[in-house]
């Protein structure tokens, strides 16, 4: 689903490691995740879904990106250094996600009259509470593992760069857009929905 950050997380590590793939569109809101084929390959119905060459399915987004990034320089070879990377998507699976792209999906896909319009206070508090976290490392640091470039990256800025549509004022954050536009120089980068 080519609007999805998640699916984005994916495409960009792909096109970054210079890897061939297919991509399959698949819309989720149009029930492409429940049917029986997709259930198949990952019962939870969500995309992305990795197909391996070897006829094995790998789901979730960030598992998908450590997989496609074992031995490259997105991943860090050092205990630390991937303890670090892993510390960062965790972060963006239990801190971030959950508000920044909960309040995308409601502000974008939802119609305005939905009762989950009074979700977007609490996701706001919590979202910014995020982003505050990712300002004050990103002062210090320019990027969020090791020093340099990784998937945890990727991970942070799918949902971090369309923060905005889900009512985010990125302009309180000036650490955060200065690490976006570091990301956007990054060798074969692509924009979401590309």
């Amino acid at each position: 689903m080519a609007d999805s950050g998640n699916c984005y997380k994916v495409k960009l590590a792909l096109e970054q490691l210079a890897l061939p793939y297919r991509w399959i569109e698949i819309d989720s809101s149009k029930g492409g995740t429940r049917t029986a084929q997709f259930l198949s390959m990952n019962p939870n119905g969500k995309v992305p879904t990795l197909a391996l060459e070897d006829g094995t399915f790998l789901p979730e987004s960030n598992a998908i990106l450590c997989y496609l990034a074992e031995a490259s320089r997105l991943l860090p070879a050092d205990r630390l250094g991937r303890a670090r990377v892993l510390q960062w998507m965790f972060f963006e699976q239990y801190s971030h996600e959950p508000c920044i792209a909960v309040a995308r999906f409601i502000l974008r896909y939802l119609p305005p009259d939905t009762p989950r319009r009074a979700e977007l206070p609490k996701l706001m508090e919590r979202g910014n509470q995020a982003l505050a976290v990712m300002e004050q490392h990103l002062q210090r640091e320019p990027f969020f593992a090791a020093g340099k470039y990784s998937v945890a990256d990727i991970a942070l800025f799918a949902y971090t760069h369309s923060a905005a549509d889900g009512g985010f004022d990125l302009k309180k954050y000036p650490a955060i857009n200065a690490w976006l536009d570091r990301v956007r120089q990054q060798p074969r980068f692509v924009a979401l929905g590309k």
